[in-house]
């Protein structure tokens, strides 16, 4: 399943190159950002990343009608410390111009995509993105420490994303400190809590991590909170109805009762 995600963003990185190539790039973007994992400190332990998900491998459309401003309004009423905005469009419906839509908002905002080359950090950059997400195993460790280090030279937070210790590894030989570890195996779509449960002992002082996948209930988000995640990613439960502020709200107020 990763290299089928690789495959997707050939033609995009290749696209990337020859404009880079032809000088037409777009400039990194100079407004101020709102700071990512600064906002997920401030809220948490166990603040909450909404994500703006229209479809997914394992789920196909999951709420289309749905557009990106409304959502991002309704996730700031809703009590969201940050937003997650899927910007891939093969599998997930996404488009880069998501982000823009979504910063009247005023929430941070994290790309997730694929983002497998520097170029894209490079194109990640000229949005009103706050961070970007990097997959610490679709991407070999030198490469990954130049995109971690380009990243915070152009003002973006990288949330490097891991599965296991050897990722992890990685992550941290790379200077990653703020660290999504993901409950979905996304080389079988498989979901499992215990793999942040797993990982939760090795975090270190002064990094910010985050859980993503799975997290559908309030309890869940309390028992990740003590475990000391700073901070959880819930997408496809808030998008599958047709109030993804309201589900949020509920979420929340089932985590602090």
């Amino acid at each position: 399943m990763l290299e089928r995600f690789a495959q997707a963003k050939r033609r995009e990185i290749m696209d990337l190159m020859a404009r880079d190539a032809q000088g037409r790039m777009p400039a990194p973007r100079t407004a101020a950002r709102p700071p990512f994992a600064a906002a997920l400190r401030a809220a948490g332990p166990g603040a909450v990343v909404a994500e703006y998900k229209r479809a997914s491998p394992s789920r196909g459309d999951i709420n289309l009608a749905l557009g990106p401003q409304d959502v991002a309004r309704a996730y700031a009423r809703g009590g969201a410390a940050a937003m997650s905005v899927l910007t891939e469009a093969d599998h997930f419906r996404g488009e880069l111009g998501f982000l823009d839509a979504c910063v009247p908002a005023g929430l941070p905002l994290l790309r997730k995509d694929f983002v497998l080359h520097p170029l894209q950090v490079r194109q990640t950059a000229a949005t009103p993105a706050s961070a970007v997400l990097l997959i610490a195993r679709m991407v070999g460790p030198a490469e990954l420490g130049r995109m971690v280090a380009l990243a915070r030279e152009l003002g973006l937070e990288p949330v490097v994303e891991v599965f296991d210790g050897d990722d992890l590894a990685r992550a941290r030989g790379a200077g990653a400190d703020l660290i999504q570890v993901n409950n979905r195996n996304l080389d079988t779509l498989e979901i499992s809590l215990d793999i942040s449960r797993g990982l939760a002992a090795a975090k270190l002082p002064g990094e910010t991590w985050i859980s993503a996948s799975g997290i559908t209930r309030g309890a869940q988000i309390a028992e990740l909170a003590a475990l000391g995640y700073d901070a959880v990613l819930v997408g496809t439960f808030l998008m599958e109805g047709a109030d993804p502020g309201a589900a949020l709200a509920r979420l929340i107020e089932e985590k602090n009762p």
